[in-house]
């Protein structure tokens, strides 16, 4: 299958590594924003043409299929762009920094019959998919999530070190993870939303700080989430699942249990790497010609959470 590209930065390149060891899929157009870096990446990793013109790089010959990890802006538009151009795609999280554009997307996907799927990477995270598989058969319950995503970006720079076109958000790109990831192991619609953000940067004009608080409708499970922009320290993302029959941590790709002893993921699925499992979950939705696990219509219902959330803090 050929596919186009669309990003050239730190996720983008995360997305070509996985695609690597994927079989049968070729990337054949590389769209960027900044034309050196494009033309860098594309040199780099051998993809053969590239241009700051997402419309020319679908309408390559033989392209059935986009990956676009573009500025969070861009997503909603850009999904939206490659469906009617008759192509199978796979946006990063979020679909939308809004409501609105999230509805309208997953209209255009519905009447579309494509592959249409957000990169919910914590769906296919081997750690995370350990304890949603002891959930679907009842050997743990989920009492309370407990997250904690911190970053120190007290500048617009990428994970690359590299001035960002776009500025981030924790609300409608941070969250969206853990809101997205508590909802999927529980099953459940949160019933109850708590929000509440710290100072807005007075130059980046977000906020650096935010707790946010979950309760699922019927277990009563909990989610308890804080964000920073603002942490010096380990970066990243932690989540505690804290259960009826255990405590297990995970960050990424690993898990351990509640007293810091590994656990062994190695029959958990064909890869450790979350990306590359959530890729081939693209590719094989397109074809066995069914509706993906993190499809845009299942997204949705996160985003109308986060919709929630943000009216909570206004």
């Amino acid at each position: 299958m050929k596919i186009c590209m669309a990003g050239e930065g730190a996720i983008a390149r995360k997305h070509l590594n996985a695609l690597d060891r994927i079989e049968g899929v070729e990337v054949v157009s590389l769209v960027g924003g900044v034309a050196a870096d494009t033309e860098e990446l594309a040199t780099e990793r051998g993809i053969p043409h590239w241009t700051l013109d997402l419309a020319e790089g679908l309408s390559q010959p033989g392209v059935e299929a986009a990956i676009l990890t573009t500025p969070t802006q861009l997503h909603a538009s850009q999904a939206i762009q490659t469906l009617e151009a008759g192509k199978h795609v796979l946006v990063e999280i979020p679909m939308a920094d809004n409501l609105a554009d999230s509805e309208r997307l997953a209209e255009v996907a519905a009447r579309s019959g494509l592959v249409a799927m957000v990169c919910h990477t914590r769906r296919f995270n081997p750690s995370h998919q350990w304890v949603h598989n002891r959930i679907l058969v009842g050997e743990l319950k989920l009492q309370h999530l407990v997250v904690e995503t911190f970053f120190f970006r007290r500048q617009n720079m990428n994970a690359l070190g590299k001035p960002r076109s776009w500025t981030d958000h924790l609300l409608w790109h941070h969250s969206c993870h853990t809101v997205d990831l508590f909802q999927y192991q529980t099953g459940e619609i949160p019933s109850h939303v708590t929000a509440l953000e710290g100072p807005h940067h007075p130059e980046l004009g977000i906020a650096m700080d935010m707790s946010i608080g979950l309760k699922a409708a019927d277990s009563g499970a909990l989610c308890t989430l804080a964000l920073s922009f603002n942490n010096e320290g380990p970066l990243g993302t932690f989540f505690r699942y804290i259960c009826d029959n255990g405590t297990y941590i995970a960050r990424y790709d690993d898990l351990i249990d509640g007293n810091d002893n590994p656990v062994d993921l190695s029959g958990v699925a064909i890869s450790n790497d979350g990306i590359e499992l959530q890729d081939r979950e693209f590719f094989s939705a397109i074809a066995e010609g069914r509706e993906p696990n993190a499809s845009v219509q299942q997204a949705l219902e996160t985003m109308r959470t986060i919709d929630r959330l943000e009216k909570v803090m206004k």
